[in-house]
């Protein structure tokens, strides 16, 4: 008896869609969905925030020293030389 029905329900939106009009509610509709969609987004910005305070910081990067590059050309080597094949006496 004292809860609302169905028919409680309906008749009150016609009266509140009488009331604003199609237009006005829709608009407000409009308004609500974006108010969600930038909530949602400055929720993501948050998240985004802490989890850059939780990484660790890069390590700063090493310069190369100034000193010159050495291009003077060394001395080719030798190959490494041989032994020779092992003689064979016998044939003496």
């Amino acid at each position: 008896m004292g809860g609302f029905s169905l028919w409680h329900i309906l008749i009150f939106a016609i009266i509140l869609l009488l009331l604003f009009g199609g237009n006005r509610f829709s608009a407000m509709m409009g308004d609500v969905a974006k108010g969600l969609k930038s909530f949602k987004a400055g929720m993501s910005d948050e998240d985004e925030a802490k989890r850059e305070q939780q990484r660790p910081p890069e390590p700063p990067r090493q310069i190369p020293s100034a000193q010159p590059i050495d291009i003077t050309p060394q001395a080719s080597r030798t190959a490494d030389p041989v032994p020779p094949p092992p003689r064979d006496d016998s044939a003496l």
